[in-house]
């Protein structure tokens, strides 16, 4: 590092694209970002996989329990030094509600191309989700070192509907 550098400061963040048995797509409103709804997410913190930071998260800002399928997308802030990894999954159980001084409103919606734009005004959060309405699933995998311990591996592959 050269003399009066910063070192670098990187945020890993996820997000999920949970559907429920109607189709329908979970979304939050942030409070600090009232003005939209988008797919409910986070940072990942210190020793945790993806996964983890994703069930967490999901759990934190909406009551809901879900099970992941893949990831469908990685999308780069290179404004803010964030790095956001896009799950997709579906919905399990739990009782939908707002997180104290985080979310405001909590609800699944039926998302189209067409009508995205009218709850996800946001133009990066809705490239997400719609990246994630027709995946090709990347290759995942969650491991630990010395000895080496494979944590999670999701295969890719292409969803036809």
């Amino acid at each position: 590092m050269q003399k009066g550098s910063q070192a670098p400061r990187h945020i890993t963040a996820v997000s999920g694209f949970i559907t429920n048995q109607d189709g329908e797509v979970l979304l939050v409103r942030n409070l600090h970002r009232p003005d939209t709804l988008e797919m409910p997410g986070g940072q990942v913190e210190e020793g945790e996989t993806l996964e983890e930071a994703l069930h967490r998260e999901i759990a934190e800002e909406t009551g809901a329990t879900v099970r992941l399928i893949g990831i469908t997308g990685i999308y780069q802030n290179v404004t803010s030094g964030i790095l956001c990894v896009v799950f997709r999954g579906e919905y399990l159980s739990g009782e939908l509600q707002p997180a104290e001084g985080e979310t405001s409103e909590v609800v699944f919606k039926h998302i189209t191309k067409e009508n995205a734009e009218a709850w996800i005004t946001r133009p990066h959060l809705r490239s997400r989700l719609l990246d994630a309405r027709e995946p090709s699933y990347l290759p995942y995998e969650a491991f630990r070192l010395r000895p080496y311990e494979l944590l999670s591996r999701y295969e890719a592959k292409k969803e036809f509907s």
